[in-house]
């Protein structure tokens, strides 16, 4: 698998610049441990029956909450969502099926 650089030209124009206008970090092998020791919670991006909606109250009281987001076609990987305290999803309408993090 494969990754975004979102500091590359094409992602910071297609973003049109939102790439440095909101926190984001690029962590290691051991992230979630990282994350972790940070006092951070973690939600996974990915439907599943369990995923709470972005808005939900319950999440909104976490003070220190990392969002992980997959790509566009394979989202996250099964063992990553399943390490993650929540799982959030994005409604999406008129047949809309994903969206591009990138």
């Amino acid at each position: 698998p494969g990754c975004s650089d979102p500091l590359y030209r094409r992602c910071a124009r297609v973003s049109m610049g939102t790439v440095f206008q909101i926190p984001w970090t690029l962590l290691g092998e051991n992230w979630m441990e990282e994350l972790s020791s940070r006092g951070y919670m973690t939600t996974a991006m990915a439907l599943t029956d369990e995923s709470y909606p972005i808005d939900a109250p319950e999440l909104r009281e976490i003070d220190k909450l990392a969002i992980i987001m997959g790509s566009e076609g394979d989202g996250l990987r099964d063992e990553t969502v399943a390490a993650c305290d929540y799982t959030v999803k994005i409604p999406m309408f008129h047949d809309v099926d994903s969206l591009n993090v990138a």
